[in-house]
């Protein structure tokens, strides 16, 4: 629950709007999202979660402000894909992989 509270709220700048013992809600403008502790889970699986922005230029800027750390070694910088989608991606603790993207 740290790692992905340090990821959200340390990171990129979500606000924490709940947490108990297996929960947290953070949110950032219209976007929230739910992080659920489950130890059984996390040791199986390492996903890799896409997020749409209309922002991406502000995005990489503040994040790369902020935690340049959490940046992923082979998406640090903002690169036109061959899809055509503008991507940059950051790597929480873990090693679960937050990919952003502009159409």
């Amino acid at each position: 629950m740290q790692d992905g509270l340090d990821l959200f709220v340390g990171g990129l700048g979500f606000k924490l709007l709940h947490r108990d013992d297996t929960l947290a809600v953070v949110e950032r403008d219209v976007a929230k999202a739910y992080l659920v502790e489950d130890a059984e889970f996390a040791a199986k699986d390492r996903p890799e979660i896409g997020i749409e922005t209309d922002a991406i230029e502000d995005l990489h800027v503040e994040v790369s402000s902020r935690r340049p750390e959490l940046l992923h070694p082979n998406g640090r910088l903002i690169q036109r894909k061959p899809w055509g989608a503008r991507e940059f991606a950051v790597l929480d603790k873990t090693g679960v992989c937050f990919v952003f993207c502009q159409w």
